[in-house]
């Protein structure tokens, strides 16, 4: 009998695992001939980052890892080592067929490597050469976009604000306990920083504490919306990359937008202020949502 079209559907995570699986195993036999990455997508999670791996995948002289969008190894799954790392990227022979040595550009996005408390220093360890980008967005929109994603992939059950409310609770001691437990990981402190995701000063001077100022570059995802000529090209500047012309850009999904009323939205506004301020500081230029 044939399969309906609903069937059919519900086969296509299993395939998609399969091949998956297929592929990683396929890697680790041949991580000797791996490469590792130029640059991290590092965050912010909901910032934009997903349109911004897909305008960057469609460049000819850029690579991301195999079957995948983000690997998540300085966060989730640095107790695996380097060599397990590497088996996600294409081989050496492949990245030399598409363009001359050094020519391709080999990334990966993972939005949790920004604010994992680890993550910057693991980077500068294992990746001394690598840059960063990072996309930031309107922390309220943000964080809202970041409760509906989380909503939707099972992990957060209480809604927006009740959410916000048990934050503070829910994250209490998680920094300090993935510091003192390298190998740990945290639910809540993965799935439930709605707000402290949106601070984005802090996590920026920690990456400049490891990495330096030269090899971060921020990306305003309303700002490239607006103009992504301009600002995608600035970005192929960082990267050492030529201009690509017809890159498409995908806008945020409209699920993320409109749910913040005005009376919350307002105490979000006050609450990242401050934050905002020391962002303006760090930057040198107030950001996209406080103009």
């Amino acid at each position: 009998m044939t399969k309906t079209i609903s069937a059919q559907r519900s086969d296509r995570p299993r395939l998609r695992n399969a091949i998956q699986s297929v592929s990683n195993a396929f890697g680790q036999l041949t991580r000797n001939t791996r490469t590792l990455p130029d640059f991290l997508l590092v965050g912010a999670q909901r910032g934009g980052t997903t349109p911004l791996f897909r305008a960057l995948k469609q460049h000819p002289l850029v690579k991301g890892p195999t079957l995948r969008r983000g690997v998540h190894y300085f966060d989730v799954h640095y107790d695996r080592g380097l060599d397990f790392y590497r088996g996600h990227f294409p081989t050496l022979s492949a990245v030399r067929k598409h363009g001359p040595e050094g020519g391709v550009r080999v990334f990966e996005s993972s939005p949790y490597y920004m604010f994992h408390p680890l993550g910057a220093e693991r980077i500068a360890r294992d990746l001394p050469w690598v840059k960063v980008v990072v996309a930031l967005r309107d922390p309220v929109e943000r964080a809202f976009s970041a409760h509906a994603h989380e909503s939707a992939r099972g992990f957060e059950t209480e809604p927006f604000e009740r959410a916000l409310e048990l934050e503070s609770e829910r994250l209490e001691g998680q920094d300090e306990y993935l510091l003192t437990h390298p190998g740990a990981r945290s639910y809540s402190h993965q799935h439930h920083a709605y707000l402290a995701r949106g601070r984005y000063a802090e996590q920026l001077e920690r990456l400049e504490r490891f990495l330096g100022r030269e090899r971060i570059h921020v990306v305003e995802s309303e700002s490239l919306f607006e103009d992504p000529e301009r600002h995608f090209a600035a970005l192929e500047d960082f990267l050492g990359l030529p201009h690509h012309n017809g890159v498409r850009f995908d806008r945020h999904s409209a699920r993320t937008r409109g749910g913040v009323g005005p009376a919350l939205r307002a105490r979000l506004n006050d609450h990242f202020a401050p934050h905002d301020e020391r962002l303006a500081r760090w930057w040198g230029r107030v950001p996209h949502w406080r103009r």
